[in-house]
């Protein structure tokens, strides 16, 4: 392929995603024609490279949204188009986390619709996209192993990949946490509030070294303020930093706005 021919390719891509973008903020028969335009744009951007991972990841999450606005057997039907887009977008790049995490997202709404069971295979195949999606970017799907747990009722499997999330920090905002209907299940275990108790408690790091200095000055005898409020202004900026994230990143969320730009990464979200 030409630097002409690649150039023009992704114009045709950066286009495309827009156009996704117009399609989900319309409805009805407008939405449908939209959105078989678009599929149209990416099947001929994928007809050769350099591009064809990263259109096959926006036409599958194009897909997946088209999806959440049908019901039944034409939903289920566009997610397993959009599954296999990440699919394909994964065999030939391994490590694209927006594909692994929006998988697992896909094959968790087709197991909605179809009204499975929680041990059902479908719900089995979310999680292994989404422990592909921790395997290349620790903890990132985590949160979302947690709910599948949640959904069987697994204590130990469901508080352990809650933690990895919390400690990775890629745990949502505790209201959305106690909102998540996946959780229904294991919200009324005592665990489960000792965790979100954990989560409501915020800790003071600046006073607890502040303390730690000023018992030590006190046994050597030394007096050396500037030094002391140093590291107090330090154990601020590093709290400021741990929780930044949980501020930041929202899970099963919505992520997939940074389709907008081709380097999207993922939704991530359920």
């Amino acid at each position: 392929m030409s630097f002409f021919e690649s150039i023009t390719k992704k114009s045709k891509l950066k286009a495309a995603i827009k156009q996704t973008m117009d399609a989900r903020s319309s409805e009805g028969g407008t939405a449908d024609q939209l959105f078989k335009k678009v599929y149209q744009d990416y099947a001929e951007v994928v007809a050769n490279e350099p591009l064809i991972a990263e259109a096959l990841y926006n036409w599958g999450l194009a897909l997946l949204h088209q999806a959440r606005t049908k019901s039944r057997e034409q939903a289920a039907s566009l997610y397993q188009d959009a599954i296999a887009k990440f699919s394909f977008c994964l065999t030939i790049e391994p490590a694209y986390l927006g594909a692994a995490l929006d998988g697992g997202v896909a094959y968790m709404e087709l197991a909605r619709v179809k009204a499975v069971e929680p041990n059902d295979s479908l719900y089995e195949r979310a999680k292994n996209y989404f422990e592909k999606a921790n395997a290349i970017q620790a903890g990132s799907a985590s949160y979302n192993v947690a709910c599948i747990y949640g959904l069987r009722g697994e204590k130990e499997a469901c508080l352990n990949a809650l933690e990895i999330s919390k400690n990775k920090g890629y745990l949502p905002v505790v209201a959305d946490i106690l909102a998540d209907p996946d959780l229904n299940r294991v919200k009324d275990q005592d665990w489960f509030a000792d965790f979100i108790e954990s989560l409501n408690k915020k800790p003071e790091p600046a006073a607890e070294i502040s303390e730690a200095v000023a018992e030590s000055a006190a046994e050597s005898g030394a007096t050396d303020e500037p030094k002391k409020a140093e590291i107090e202004q330090g154990s601020v900026e590093n709290a400021a930093v741990v929780a930044e994230p949980e501020a930041v990143i929202e899970h099963k969320a919505q992520a997939d706005e940074d389709a907008a730009e081709p380097d999207a990464v993922a939704e991530g979200v359920k």
